[in-house]
Parts: structure tokens; C-alpha cells; sequence
């Protein structure tokens, strides 16, 4: 499969239904990932500006289904210029040693309609974990439209560490949202 560069989380996207086989990186252009969490009880939204997603996946087949997904967490954006520095650190993402996030899932599960499942492993700040990915996929005459949310436990990865463990500053859940679009 080829890699594209996309413009726009952690963690992470999928694949879905559609007419026909889709077997290409998603668009840079159209898609994004993008993450929420809560510090001091505020919401605080940002984005991971540089990622790849690599999407195989034919409606007739979903148990044949991979995705690849590689993040650029020295891309991240939370908003402000210190925040993104602070998330390069060792206490966050530690980006000297971890300059990446990683999801990988092979096959997926129908579970009614549009909507799917993903079990795949994130890898991220050198631990690894299975994550369940729900998403719903919309087919256009241009390609698909894969969208979802799922909760991620930041201290699970220690991601937040030292003084920022306390989930009282900042909120263990983390919400990873995505938006992919896959060509045909």
C-alpha cells in the first residue's frame, strides 16, 4: 500500500463500506484528526496536523480490512504555542524518543448499518495496547467517508506524567475524533 502525508489526533482512523474495493491512503486535503480533552473542567480541542493512514477495505470482504495509521506528535496543535511545546516534552508525548503515535488493525466487524468496529494495537510513547475504533462510513460518488470517536485513557500511556498525573488538572479521557476520506 502507498503512504500519504495528511494535513490536519491521537490514535487513530479507519476504514468503512462503500461500492467497490478501497485500497489507497486517505486525502490529505479532506481529512483530520483530532483530539478533546478537559484541564481545569475546559474543554480544550486540537488537532495533529501531519499523519499517514494507509486504508484497505472492501465492503463485500470487511474481515480482509487493514489500516495502517502513523501520527506526527511533533505536529501536535493545542491551540497556543506553549501548549504545543509543553506536548513535546518528556511529561507528554516525549517526542525526542516517541516522535510518533502508531495504529494498526487488520479486519473488521459490521455491527448494523454504516457502522463498524476496529480492534487494532496503538502504539504510543513506547506503549502498546488494543484500542476498539467505532465508526460509521459514507459512500459518495468520490470515495468514502470514515468518521469516528473513541475515549483514550491519557495515563494508560503516560502520556501527562509528573506533576500533569493528577487527572484532577487534566482529565484522564481523552477524545480521539476522526475524519478520513478515502478516494476511489
Amino acid at each position: 500500500m502507498r503512504k500519504v502525508l495528511l494535513s490536519s489526533v491521537v490514535a487513530m482512523a479507519l476504514v468503512g463500506a462503500g461500492a467497490g474495493v478501497f485500497a489507497q491512503p486517505a486525502d490529505a486535503g479532506k481529512s483530520q484528526v483530532r483530539f478533546v480533552f478537559t484541564q481545569m473542567n475546559v474543554p480544550v480541542e486540537g488537532q495533529f496536523k501531519k499523519f499517514m493512514a494507509d486504508v484497505k477495505f472492501d465492503p463485500a470482504k470487511p474481515a480482509e480490512a487493514k489500516v495502517d495509521v502513523s501520527i506526527d506528535l511533533t505536529q501536535a496543535d493545542a491551540g497556543s504555542p506553549d501548549a504545543n511545546d509543553a506536548l513535546k516534552t518528556k511529561d507528554w508525548f516525549d517526542t525526542a524518543r516517541f516522535p510518533q503515535a502508531k495504529f494498526t488493525a487488520a479486519g473488521f466487524k459490521p455491527v448494523g448499518g454504516d457502522k463498524f468496529q476496529a480492534v487494532g494495537q496503538l502504539n504510543l510513547k513506547g506503549r502498546a495496547a488494543n484500542v476498539t475504533v467505532p465508526f460509521t462510513v459514507k459512500t459518495d460518488g468520490h470515495g468514502q467517508w470514515l468518521e469516528g470517536v473513541f475515549p483514550l485513557s491519557r495515563t494508560a500511556y503516560k502520556v501527562g506524567e509528573g506533576e500533569w498525573s493528577d487527572t484532577g488538572m487534566v482529565a484522564d479521557n481523552v477524545q480521539v475524533k476522526f475524519k478520513l476520506f478515502v478516494p476511489k
